[in-house]
């Protein structure tokens, strides 16, 4: 892929944009060692955008699919204010190194700013440094004073 910030473009993605963000979905899943299964992407995707239970930005990089970032609305009690979790951000191996990945977080906070959220939550690998380093110089910053726990079902 070609560089030059004029071909990279970020949008508000629609039930319409789920069959393109469905294979970038799909290989963000194997990422996390999911087996393949883009009709089952599809449908996840689908049944968030349509019900508005999540945001979906989608990166095209020359016209075509590069990234998203996905985003889910939740709410602080302590606060009294609205958060986003930043729950997906997928970037094509081919399209990493055109700042995509920075468009797409960037995008994320202005969301998160014209709502008036007060914060974005994410998470990430331990072991995931160059997501780290690419956080951290858009000013995330690492929290060492909670612990995040879990409970399997």
């Amino acid at each position: 892929m070609p560089s030059g910030k004029s071909a990279l473009e970020i949008v508000h993605a629609t039930p319409a944009d789920v069959g393109e963000v469905a294979p970038l979905f799909d290989a963000y899943r194997q990422f996390y060692q999911k087996p393949p299964d883009q009709e089952a992407a599809r449908r996840f995707l689908f049944a968030r955008l349509s019900k508005n239970e999540s945001v979906l930005f989608l990166a095209r990089y020359e016209g075509r699919p590069a990234g998203f970032v996905h985003l889910y609305p939740v709410f602080s009690s302590v606060n009294l204010t609205r958060q986003w979790i930043l729950n997906d951000l997928y970037v094509m191996p081919e399209a990493r190194q055109f700042g995509v990945g920075r468009a797409l977080l960037e995008r994320a906070r202005d969301l998160a700013e014209a709502t008036r959220a007060n914060c974005l939550t994410l998470e990430t690998a331990s072991d995931n440094v160059p997501a780290q380093r690419l956080y951290e110089s858009l000013g995330w910053k690492r929290d060492n004073e909670f612990y995040r726990y879990f409970l399997p079902m």
